[in-house]
Formats: C-alpha cells, sequence, structure tokens
C-alpha cells in the first residue's frame, strides 16, 4: 500500500493538471454561471425548475470530486497555493445548508462563477498584478484620505451653513466630495446650485476635481500597469530560464551520448586492432 500511493498521487496530478480537464472544469464553470443566473428568473424556474437544480447539484459534486483530487495529488502542498485554497473555500461554500431563511448562503453560490479566475491564466495573471500593486497603492490612499479630510473639513466651515443636507458634517462633505470626484452629477446637481449662493465656490471645486479625478486616481493606474508589466517581465524571465535549462538539459543528454558513442567507438577500434594483431 506504501508503494501504491506515490502512484496514486502521481496519476491523480497527471490528471487533475492535464489541459483536457482544465478546460472541462471551465466550461462546467461557464455552464454552472448560466443555470445560476437562470435560477433568478421566475419564468425560468417555472418552466426548468428542477432541472436547474440537478444541473447545479451535479457540477456541485464534480467540482467537489476535483478538489478532493487535488488534496489527495498534493497533499500538504495544497495549502501552499493560494488558488487552491481559494477554490476549496468558493467549492465549500456550496455545501452549506442553503435553505430559504439563509438567502443569503443561497447567494453566495454564485461565486463558485469566480473560479474562472483561477482556471484561467491570463485572469489569474490580472488578479496577481492587482495584489502585487497593493503595497504601493497604500500610500496613495493615504494620501487620498488626508485630501478629503482636509477638504471635507472646508466643504463643512464653507458650505454647512446653506447647505446643511450636502455638507452639514464632515462625513456628509466627504461623501458629497466622493460623488463630485466621481463626475456623477457633479455639475448641474451640486455644484451650480451651490455657486448661485457662493459664486466663488468654482475656486474650491474645481481644483478638488483636478486633484483627485484626474491626479491622484491616475496614480493608481500607474502603479496598477507598473505591476502587470512587472508580472509579465517576471513571467517572461521565468519562461525563459525554463527554456535555458531545457536546452541545458537536451545539451546535457547529447554530451552523454556523444560521449558513450566515443567510447564505444574506441572499444570498437580496439578490439579491431586486437584481431588485427592475432591475424599477424
Amino acid at each position: 500500500m506504501p508503494d501504491s500511493a506515490p502512484v496514486l498521487r502521481a496519476r491523480l496530478t497527471a490528471l487533475v493538471e492535464h489541459p483536457r480537464t482544465r478546460q472541462a472544469i471551465t466550461a462546467l464553470i461557464c455552464v454552472n454561471a448560466v443555470t445560476l443566473g437562470l435560477e433568478t428568473s421566475q419564468t425560468a424556474m417555472a418552466a426548468a425548475g428542477g432541472l436547474l437544480l440537478v444541473i447545479d447539484r451535479v457540477i456541485l459534486a464534480i467540482f467537489v470530486v476535483e478538489v478532493t483530487a487535488k488534496l489527495v495529488a498534493y497533499g500538504r502542498r495544497f495549502h501552499r497555493d493560494p488558488w487552491n485554497v481559494f477554490d476549496f473555500v468558493v467549492v465549500g461554500i456550496g455545501l452549506l445548508p442553503a435553505a430559504h431563511s439563509f438567502s443569503v448562503l443561497r447567494a453566495l453560490r454564485v461565486l463558485r462563477v469566480l473560479r474562472l479566475v483561477s482556471v484561467v491564466p491570463s485572469m489569474r495573471r490580472v488578479v496577481q498584478a492587482l495584489l502585487s500593486a497593493i503595497p504601493g497603492m497604500g500610500s496613495i490612499v493615504a494620501l487620498l484620505a488626508l485630501i478629503y479630510y482636509v477638504a471635507g473639513v472646508m466643504a463643512t466651515k464653507l458650505f454647512g451653513a446653506a447647505f446643511p443636507d450636502w455638507f452639514g458634517t464632515i462625513g456628509g462633505s466627504m461623501y458629497t466630495l466622493f460623488q463630485i470626484m466621481t463626475l456623477e452629477s457633479w455639475s448641474m446637481a451640486i455644484v451650480r446650485p451651490v455657486m448661485e449662493v457662493h459664486p466663488w465656490a468654482w475656486a474650491f471645486f474645481v481644483p478638488f476635481i483636478l486633484l483627485t479625478s484626474f491626479a491622484v486616481l491616475n496614480l493608481f493606474i500607474a502603479i496598477i500597469v507598473n505591476a502587470m508589466e512587472s508580472q509579465h517581465r517576471s513571467e517572461a524571465a521565468e519562461e525563459e530560464a525554463q527554456r535555458e535549462a531545457a536546452r541545458q538539459e537536451r545539451t546535457r543528454h547529447l554530451d552523454d551520448e556523444l560521449g558513450e558513442l566515443r567510447r564505444e567507438m574506441h572499444a570498437m577500434r580496439a578490439a579491431v586492432e586486437r584481431l588485427g594483431d592475432r591475424r599477424e
């Protein structure tokens, strides 16, 4: 039995990492996404509700089998890969009891669709780049929070008396400034009414928009793009290192074969010389 365990793990590893297995899992995730969406339609549930639930349970069972196979195949290495842990958690949520009193748990089943991120390499690279950009975004978030706080205090003191619904408190002012930063109805709905009472208010709002919407937020984009480029360069370097290692391995095998061929030729030459000496 101990001798068969490594063989079983090797076969399971080859099975779960096979391209066709990953393609099949990707297709099942897409099908599950469609069925979960159809379950929100009363018309679809009335027409084929039972079939949709059966398909959902069958796909969940396949996901459970897949995750179990990975647990057996990888052993302790399973938890070292965060994507495996992500799949385990997402599939585990689908196994929780989803009675009508637990509508939140029933809604969380749609998280299974997020498994596309773990099985599609391009999506996985994007997520890894975003995660690697988080440390660099910390200082920008702190700077943005500082700007919001200063602008919120100023807006409360300047416009709070005339517009208490928008700028009556620091929290309300910061929320209003967030709406202005997103450029959502900022001119007609907020700034122009304020300018009717305070004609100079543009001198406050325009620099705020330029500073937050066009300067600070663009720093987020720059950091994310830089992180994605770094991720691409690291993956390219890793692939190049793997190709170089494969070339060195082929060269070593070729040198070994040439050395063996030389030894055989020397042995044959020595045998021919001995045979010639005997004839003489």
